[in-house]
């Protein structure tokens, strides 16, 4: 029978075409054995409102949830809906949370005041967080009760209270109703009916549960690893952790507050600190998509032992014609930067890195290729540092003329009419060099499509470029004009390393990137943790798959066997001084004891 998995995620897959969630496309129709049922939060009603993607036919259903405001819905403070008892029951369970992420640290006293244990703060954080899910499922939810005017006493006073940061107890009352909208929003997944009563609905019915990400989209997994025993899997392409504090609490999820003050910032990065320590400690397996997540997995408490680095896979096949055709390709001076252009990114510096090049190598050009998402701001500031460094060749501000920078591609900003490319594939059409000049990165797609394309490349050393592109390409440090240029010329006045590079960076990501690779990955794990699965919901023993070897379904020699024949030992399992078929183990015993053989 087919193992029906829970994938849980937030703000991607199947609402909107990313990286993420082309990934779990492309994994969901790559097992098309197993059944899945996709449990989505969308973070604004935008991405509701634009439609899914086309799903696969092994996608049995969509439960959808909402973690942005609805009309009518402020952060204002609002009545407890609960009768006294409940509220006290309410103001425990969240005054224990808002404690443990307001004092991270506890320390506790004897009677005559000496120093003792420290109280560990997950303990705390782990049983407030299931004390209140237990209310939500008993009294129909908590959207309401966290946003009442008891939850904001309960914060002050977590926020005033002795061992808090000093950043936290400067908290006024807008940082208290800030917080309170955010932890709203992001323990909303507490409050809703995806669990089920029985094994034949919601979560209750999975087999696994896969959570993408350790933002509030793992919550349902948590509650269904303590309350069913469902096994979790994990899988993080990139730690939310590092967002949050890399972005600020400006564009991290439902935890991100537009030009919050310092003790909003403080309380939110503490919950989001404790929420993913929480989920690492839960899962039974965490998969990260490159050893630097990995690493940024176990100083942020992920456990060694149950991570296993799973390289997202990606469609090769539309740049497989460029990959064969690339002895054919006419030589010409001309370096390829693709991306979405952002200030992370760091285009100004390969703008001034291009100036260099060109003393070395006369006429060289450079194409920056933009994605979707790209910032309109920071795009404008590139086209002008480019025409100011090239003012001899420029025809105006934004015009290409003979501008060596030509802009491709969805670039935005009004009056913008770039080239688009025909296809992805068409952005790394040619042969020179692939240039990636990132600060930040994380998994650099543009250089794994360049390596299919066996186009040489150059990239700083951020993020998981160095595992990517291991021995196949150049690395320089970042914010350096002079390294990056030196590589980017040093390739450009040597065609056949050029080539020797392309092709070995080709064989290595049809080695290692390719979608094949990242499905047989999964399918491997997905079996491996069903398998661990003790008795209990949702399947029992008899119907529960891998709860026998399948060896056992097979008959014994000349019978034909019930519908539902009974296990039996094959012939080779036997041993030969057994009369009549025994268990397996016991056949095995008796021929490790005294078979022949």
């Amino acid at each position: 029978m087919p193992v029906r998995v829970a994938v849980l995620t937030e703000g991607g897959y199947p609402y909107v075409q990313g990286e993420v969630a082309g990934w779990c496309d492309r994994l969901l129709r790559g097992l098309h054995s197993h059944e899945f049922e996709v449990y989505a939060l969308s973070r604004s009603r935008r991405q509701e409102q634009a439609g899914r993607v086309p799903l696969p036919g092994n996608v049995v259903g969509v439960r959808e949830a909402g973690l942005w405001d609805a009309p009518g819905r402020g952060t204002e403070a609002a009545a407890m809906p609960y009768g006294r008892r409940v509220r006290r029951r309410f103001r425990a369970e969240f005054g224990a949370l808002a404690d443990a992420v307001c004092r991270p640290v506890v320390e506790l006293r004897d009677g005559a005041g000496q120093s003792g244990r420290v109280a560990p703060v997950e303990d705390r954080f782990s049983r407030a967080l299931h004390g209140l899910a237990a209310l939500a499922a008993e009294h129909g939810g908590l959207s309401a009760a966290l946003r009442s005017e008891d939850a904001l006493h309960v914060l002050e006073s977590a926020c005033r209270r002795a061992g808090a940061p000093r950043v936290v107890q400067s908290a006024q009352v807008p940082d208290l109703l800030a917080v309170a909208a955010r932890l709203e929003r992001a323990l909303r997944p507490l409050s809703l009916d995806w669990y089920g009563a029985s094994g034949t609905a919601g979560l209750a019915a999975a087999d696994l549960v896969h959570a993408v990400g350790a933002g509030p989209a793992v919550l349902p997994g948590l509650l269904a690893k303590r309350n069913l025993g469902t096994p979790l899997l994990l899988t993080e392409y990139s730690v939310r952790l590092r967002e949050h504090f890399l972005h600020g609490a400006g564009d991290a999820g439902v935890l991100a507050v537009a030009g919050a003050r310092a003790p909003v910032r403080a309380v939110l990065a503490a919950f989001q600190q404790l929420l993913v320590r929480e989920a690492y400690r839960t899962a039974d397996l965490i998969t990260p998509g490159n050893a630097h997540t990995r690493r940024w997995q176990e100083r942020c408490g992920a456990p060694a032992e149950r991570l296993r680095t799973v390289h997202p896979g990606m469609d090769a096949s539309p740049y497989a014609e460029l990959g064969e055709a690339a002895d054919e390709r006419p030589g010409t001076a001309v370096l390829t930067w693709v991306g979405r252009l952002a200030p992370a990114k760091d285009v100004v510096t390969l703008l001034h890195a291009l100036v260099r090049v060109r003393e070395r190598v006369p006429g060289t050009r450079l194409r920056i290729v933009a994605d979707h998402g790209s910032d309109a701001g920071y795009a404008a500031h590139c086209r002008a540092v480019a025409a100011g460094l090239f003012p001899d060749e420029a025809t105006g501000a934004s015009g290409e003329g003979r501008n060596p920078v030509s802009f491709e591609g969805a670039l935005p900003g009004p009056g913008c009419r770039a080239r688009q490319p025909a296809s992805r594939a068409d952005a790394f059409a040619g042969e020179g060099p692939v240039v990636l000049s990132s600060v930040v990165e994380g998994f650099p797609v543009p250089l794994v499509e360049a390596m299919f394309c066996a186009r040489a490349t150059v990239a700083t050393d951020v993020g998981a470029v160095c595992e990517v592109v291991g021995g196949t390409g150049l690395v320089v440090p970042p914010r350096n004009p002079a390294a990056l240029a030196d590589a980017c010329a040093s390739l450009l006045l040597d065609p056949q390393r050029r080539a020797r590079l392309g092709a070995a960076a080709r064989a290595r990501a049809l080695e290692l990137f390719t979608v094949e690779q990242n499905v047989e990955a999964f399918r491997g794990i997905y079996l491996e943790l069903i398998s661990r699965r003790s008795d209990g919901p949702p399947r029992t023993r008899a119907t529960r798959p891998f709860a026998v070897t399948p060896e056992t379904h097979l008959c014994a020699h000349g019978e034909e066997g019930p519908a539902t024949p009974p296990p039996q030992v094959p012939t080779w399992a036997r041993s030969s001084r057994a009369a009549s078929p025994v268990p397996v183990g016991t056949a095995r015993t008796a021929r490790r004891g005294g078979g022949h053989g």
